[in-house]
């Protein structure tokens, strides 16, 4: 486990500011091989035993398989302790400049080999339940990750607009309706009019985003398996935003339970700094 100086050099002023000036940032190193021993061993169990909100990513004829759940951190004891016991939460009040850290959930992102399904550009909060500028996910890979096939950002991207969500295998508008939010531009056609940002990867590196960052990533090519861990966190100014549709990934019910506005201050949302 890394102490307060350790910490220190990983995450100075000038990785702060960056983070806070281009929405996303790397930090290498973070997390250490005990911390991602443990998370494999969570992985392949949840591969194991997929939650009712699994879902396969990509189309019927990839080569590969693209597989994702969230919201396992109760269920799963490994998850549970790298989220709890792990550098994560100090990281993420330092990037947000928050005083508390709650979590929001878990996603798992599993790309086996050959998979040609690429994760297109988006934002994430647009798809949550939750508004407000101090939020923060971390995401991680369990095996290498090449410049190719990882995650990239659009600098300075999450100081908006919001743009509209839709659905990554059919670019249906299931969230706001169609007209309400701006549309996407083009990134891949014309990738060098854009502030892009990406990092090859090792175990235990982790980036670091605003929910609002636009970001995508590439498949995995030849025998190249790609495992990745992301946890969004929740600092000071986040509140709930009930929608009439429902998110991703769901909490039902909770509408009944926290009023708009609301400060994210429930058992699903538990702080992790306190």
């Amino acid at each position: 486990m890394h102490t307060t100086a350790s910490l220190d050099a990983l995450i100075d002023q000038d990785t702060i500011d960056a983070f806070q000036r281009d929405g996303a940032i790397c930090i290498r190193g973070l997390f250490d091989q005990a911390l991602i021993s443990g998370l494999a061993a969570g992985i392949e169990h949840n591969l194991r035993n997929p939650s009712p909100r699994a879902k396969v990513a990509s189309q019927p004829d990839d080569p590969g398989w693209f597989f994702e759940d969230f919201c396992n951190w109760q269920e799963n004891p490994a998850y549970r302790d790298f989220i709890f016991n792990s550098p994560l939460a100090e990281a993420g009040r330092r990037l947000m400049g928050s005083q508390q850290v709650r979590l929001y959930h878990d996603h798992l992102l599993v790309k086996e080999p050959g998979t040609r399904q690429r994760t297109p550009w988006h934002q994430d909060q647009p798809y949550y339940n939750v508004e407000g500028q101090q939020n923060i996910s971390m995401w991680m890979p369990i095996d290498p990750v090449s410049r190719e096939a990882t995650l990239e950002f659009i600098a300075g991207s999450h100081k908006g607009p919001w743009l509209m969500p839709r659905t990554f295998l059919d670019n249906q508008a299931k969230w706001f309706p169609e007209g309400s939010l701006g549309e996407l531009p083009d990134i891949e056609s014309q990738r060098d009019n854009f502030p892009i940002l990406g990092w090859a990867l090792e175990p235990g590196d982790a980036v670091f985003f605003n929910m609002l960052t636009l970001h995508a990533s590439g498949g995995v090519s030849g025998q190249n398996r790609r495992r990745a861990f992301s946890v969004r966190l929740l600092g000071d100014d986040m509140t709930h935003a009930p929608r009439t549709w429902t998110t991703s990934p769901p909490f039902p019910g909770l509408d009944k339970e926290l009023q708009a506005g609301a400060a994210m201050d429930h058992p699903l949302f538990p702080l992790m700094n306190s």
